[in-house]
């Protein structure tokens, strides 16, 4: 039997990249897709709603965020950068966060991401195979993993909110804009659409 190759998986020896959910319309239909895994709906969630990196989110545990309302932070050490940074609880996330808490009833020392296969939090390979599957199963073409939710946070604040580079940077922690403008892959079609705007 031929083996079909997973298209959100990337051919052998290519440069792995892996996209951003470009349209609000997709982030909707995943969270939708989630409402039955309280858990990785809010990993989701988090995700594109906060800019951080999974690899961070993943450390966090019940206890960080039980008491947190709508407009909260918490400060955050960034694994790679060793920067601070700050987790910010807006009001998508804090349904998502109720939602959890109220289901799932977690214990304080929980991690919030616990794997189902003991007391570990989810590893960064697991979320890897959680987000080829979710943009599969909405038909989304590209390549996807743990870095999308990040990215897609940028790319959304980028180009439906407006917000710059250098903002978006500062955020990221990255060392320039124009990292950011790599990191996030900014379309031929952005710069075009970008020419199109007339002065004067």
């Amino acid at each position: 039997m031929k083996k079909v190759r997973n298209r959100n998986q990337p051919a052998k020896g290519s440069r792995i990249t892996v996209d951003p959910i470009r349209k609000i319309e997709d982030v909707k239909s995943i969270s939708k897709l989630l409402e039955s895994t309280p858990r990785d709906r809010l990993l989701f969630i988090m995700g594109v709603n906060n800019g951080i990196r999974t690899g961070d989110l993943l450390k966090l545990k019940v206890k960080d965020v039980q008491h947190l309302k709508a407009g909260d932070f918490i400060t955050i050490r960034e694994g790679k950068t060793k920067k601070d940074n700050v987790l910010v609880v807006n009001k998508t996330i804090y349904k998502a966060l109720k939602d959890y808490f109220d289901t799932v009833k977690p214990k304080d020392d929980d991690y919030l991401f616990k794997s189902r296969k003991g007391k570990k939090p989810l590893q960064t390979k697991a979320v890897n195979r959680l987000i080829k599957y979710w943009t599969k199963t909405i038909n989304l073409k590209g390549n996807y993993g743990a870095h999308t939710l990040r990215k897609t946070w940028g790319y959304i604040q980028r180009t439906k909110h407006g917000v710059g580079f250098e903002i978006i940077c500062k955020r990221f922690n990255h060392s320039s804009p124009s990292v950011t403008m790599r990191y996030l892959g900014i379309q031929d079609k952005e710069v075009h659409d970008i020419l199109m705007n007339e002065i004067g």
